[in-house]
């Protein structure tokens, strides 16, 4: 099985290239705005790279928020340039890491770990011969966090090195036999980092440094919090699930667990950052190192995704992606990459609740969408005339253009592709319902009303129910009268 197949292109879907790519660009942008909001995410901020061009670089929302402890307002407003600690995509960095070292020759994926941190062996870890191969694809057994993961909450600090090896010198280490299961684990990435440093003779910081960081130009990354940029942060926050206002978290050094979880990152340069695991693209590894990261070693238990050697693998519609998620204490993180097209996709949120992974599936299946169709409407009715948001009692409704075809849209649903009902011109102010649920209103027509300027001003929508523009929505007379 390969890794990447080529995936199929607009061309081949008979979308003219680039049409349906730039329609989801700009819906996914309203539609994340629509998400920050609707979910009372604190801020998201997102970007899309193509074939090295960046198409989107947003923030929605708020770096922070004023008086969180008692659900105060909006503080400082997010900007795409506010720095997230991305976590766990520090694994794909190491992971690049070690890649290069194996590259150059300077170590073997079949080392042991105690070829390079012969202290394992003398304090009799029972991980000491796990190989670095095993660590990187999470295959040693290794535990996950260590006896005492509550550093993840904050209460203590994030292991040194000191630490580290204390807890991998632990006789319950070796949760598995090496290649029972895939078995994610914190502690054995951060042994990859001391690795990476007894390999190279330099710290793991300045390893990445210079050989990804710098390499890349990536003005806005680095491998562990930098107090003299701590004004740049996106602040943390808690989650809604368990409090109904947020609180500010503080962000702290991860110490010598670093390689597993310490990077920050903005979303622009996560999607330049992946775009170089693009195969033909050479700046950090060669085309056969790059296909041993993205070679699928595992299937992760419980789930359809695969694991190769710190990068997650993840099938969308005909698409092979790569890339990584992250989960630090107040901010969730996700970036997928389509190596055989170059296209990445970053979204970072600032809160333990964030929805960065469902917001990145759901600009695949978007594209997935948009290219669904071979032949899209041929009318003389400007389609654009009819897209926007249109609001009801019981909800917001987008018309929105993707691949030259017209559909509704509704933005609350997770996957906004999900249910989403093709839409069929009548005439200048007339489309049909053809697709969607059956429990929707298929096969009846939408009646739009026009202004002097050509804007929409309201429309007779699915149901018979009355749509009009968001912005100039009202609540009916009734309800608004019980509200008073």
């Amino acid at each position: 099985m390969t890794a990447h197949p080529q995936a199929m292109s607009a061309s081949m879907r008979g979308v003219s290239p680039g049409r349906g790519l730039a329609d989801v660009v700009t819906y996914f942008e309203s539609w994340l705005n629509f998400r920050q909001r609707y979910l009372q995410i604190p801020g998201i901020q997102a970007a899309v790279l193509d074939s090295g061009e960046l198409l989107l670089d947003v923030a929605f929302g708020s770096a922070s928020l004023d008086d969180s402890d008692s659900g105060g307002p909006a503080g400082v407003a997010l900007t795409p340039a506010h720095l997230f600690r991305v976590a766990s995509h520090s694994k794909t960095f190491t992971a690049t890491a070690v890649l290069q070292l194996v590259a150059g020759g300077t170590l073997a994926l079949d080392d042991p770990a105690s070829r390079w941190l012969p202290s394992l062996t003398s304090a009799a870890s029972p991980i000491a011969g796990v190989t670095v191969r095993e660590l990187l694809a999470h295959q040693g057994g290794v535990i996950r966090d260590g006896r005492n993961g509550d550093y993840w909450q904050l209460v203590g600090e994030f292991l040194d090195e000191a630490a580290l090896l204390v807890e991998s010198a632990d006789p319950g280490a070796d949760v598995f036999e090496p290649n029972v299961e895939f078995k994610y684990s914190n502690i054995g990435y951060s042994l990859l980092g001391l690795i990476i440093e007894a390999a190279s003779g330099q710290t793991y910081a300045d390893y990445v440094q210079c050989n990804i960081i710098d390499r890349l130009h990536l003005p806005n990354t680095g491998p562990e919090f930098a107090p003299d940029r701590a004004a740049d942060y996106a602040a943390g926050h808690s989650s809604l699930a368990y409090s109904p206002h947020r609180v500010r978290i503080d962000h702290v050094d991860t110490r010598a667990m670093a390689a597993a979880t310490g990077f920050y990152s903005t979303a622009g340069d996560l999607v330049n950052y992946f775009a170089a695991h693009a195969i033909g693209d050479d700046r950090l590894l060669d085309d056969r190192h790059k296909r041993m990261m993205q070679q699928p070693v595992s299937t992760v238990v419980g789930t359809k995704s695969q694991y190769g050697l710190g990068l997650e693998i993840e099938n969308i519609g005909d698409r092979t992606l790569i890339g990584h998620g992250g989960g630090y204490p107040g901010h969730i993180t996700r970036s997928l990459t389509d190596t055989a097209t170059g296209l990445a996709v970053s979204v970072l949120t600032n809160c333990i609740d964030g929805p960065a992974e469902q917001c990145v599936r759901a600009f695949f299946t978007l594209l997935d969408l948009a290219e669904s169709l071979s032949t899209p409407d041929v009318v003389a009715v400007d389609l654009s005339r009819f897209t926007g948001r249109y609001v009801h009692l019981w909800g917001v409704l987008d018309l929105v253009l993707l691949g030259g075809r017209l559909y509704a849209i509704n933005p609350v649903n997770v996957d906004p592709a999900t249910d989403a009902a093709l839409l069929e011109v009548v005439d200048s102010a007339t489309l049909k319902i053809i697709g969607g649920s059956g429990f929707g209103a298929r096969g009846e027509l939408m009646k739009f009303e026009f202004g002097d300027d050509g804007s929409v001003t309201r429309v007779r929508g699915a149901s018979g129910m009355t749509l009009v523009p968001e912005a100039v929505f009202e609540l009916p007379e009734q309800v608004r009268a019980r509200k008073r």
